[in-house]
């Protein structure tokens, strides 16, 4: 495939000067944002099926860029769907080409998207879907939310249609959380959902990044067809 029909999937999270998000709010709110595009029914059969498509045959890439003001108001034009968690707006937008981004997208700043939590955040829920970030790893906000993004993605290819409607049932959520070293080394040595990144920015290639544990793991036979691990 040319990089011309490459595709990338944009995730814009809003960071006004006054009120920036917190971190792990926006990490959350990125998987919930790429799981919500995931279930809505233009990806599927609609209008923005063709592109979707196209994308995840190509490695499910994703950027992500920051804006505030009358930027953010412009990002509200253009297709897409804005989730918010605690707190964190986040919008994503349907695949475009690697070079060809709408104007509105391409001006915005996606370097340097540093957000930090006021306190750490509490264990997560119960029930719900964790996405552990590897403890060894240094990423820019930026960075961790387009990895998040992708273990949501790979948890859902990897869950089966009775564990969706109970996913979705509850909102699509999922908890960030890094995880400690000892509990790092035990989730990546099972057969679970994990980020291998390839290597465009940040990170060495082939860098296990985030691994994905749904409570029903192991429970009713694995799902996926495409396999626990990809290249992003």
């Amino acid at each position: 495939m040319e990089d011309s029909e490459r595709r990338v999937l944009p995730l814009v999270v809003r960071i006004e000067r006054a009120a920036p998000p917190g971190r792990t709010a926006a990490l959350e709110a990125a998987a919930l944002a790429v799981l919500t595009l995931l279930n809505d029914p233009r990806s599927a059969s609609g209008e923005w099926a063709e592109a979707v498509a196209a994308w995840e045959h190509r490695g499910i890439r994703k950027v992500v860029r920051r804006a505030r003001g009358a930027e953010w108001r412009k990002v509200l034009d253009l297709p897409g769907i804005t989730v918010e968690v605690d707190g964190a707006e986040v919008r994503v937008h349907p695949p475009v080409p690697l070079d060809g981004w709408p104007k509105e997208l391409s001006r915005l700043q996606v370097k340097g998207t540093e957000l930090e939590d006021a306190e750490p955040p509490g264990p997560p829920g119960d029930g719900l879907v964790v996405l552990w970030l590897n403890p060894a790893l240094e990423m820019s906000a930026g960075k961790a939310m387009a990895q998040v993004g992708h273990a949501a993605q790979l948890a859902w290819w990897a869950t089966g249609e009775d564990d969706r409607e109970v996913w979705r049932a509850a909102g699509l959520r999922c908890a960030v959380r890094v995880a400690s070293k000892e509990r790092w080394e035990e989730l990546a040595a099972e057969d679970r959902p994990v980020v291998r990144d390839a290597g465009y920015t940040e990170v060495e290639p082939g860098s296990r990044t985030v691994v994905a544990d749904m409570p029903w793991f192991g429970e009713r036979g694995r799902a996926s067809a495409a396999g626990p691990m990809r290249r992003t």
